[in-house]
């Protein structure tokens, strides 16, 4: 052939498409054409793997949200009890004190003994 002649295919092809363009990375992975080819195929299991992964770790950003607020609900619930008991005590002391007693116990007509209680103790055992 001459220089100057030009071959069957370029007589077909047009001048400004000489050149095949390889398609863009982002146009392979909308198209879906990357599932087809090799790399994809043989390293499937580890991408299923890697997305398993991917799975667990989202999971466990939602058990430890769930978590975090349990804790929190139950802290507020001590602290509620917490209360609660103070309050319950500190009525059960005002209510136990020693003048108070006695004015329960002047109705009933009963009196607080001036002497002190007698034990008699003794070692055998029936």
């Amino acid at each position: 052939m001459r220089n100057n002649e030009l071959s069957d295919e370029e007589l077909l092809e047009p001048a400004g498409k000489r050149k095949e363009k390889k398609p863009s990375f982002l146009m392979t992975v909308l198209n879906g054409d990357f599932l087809a080819k090799d790399f994809f195929l043989s390293n499937l299991p580890f991408l299923l793997f890697l997305f398993f992964l991917l799975f667990l770790l989202v999971a466990k950003g939602y058990y430890y949200k769930g978590l975090v607020k349990d804790i929190r609900d139950t802290r507020l619930e001590l602290d509620q009890n917490t209360s609660d008991y103070i309050e319950n005590k500190t009525r059960f002391d005002q209510e136990t004190q020693r003048f108070k007693m006695l004015e329960y116990l002047k109705d009933k007509n009963l009196k607080e003994a001036e002497s002190a209680i007698k034990v008699i103790k003794t070692d055998k055992i029936k």
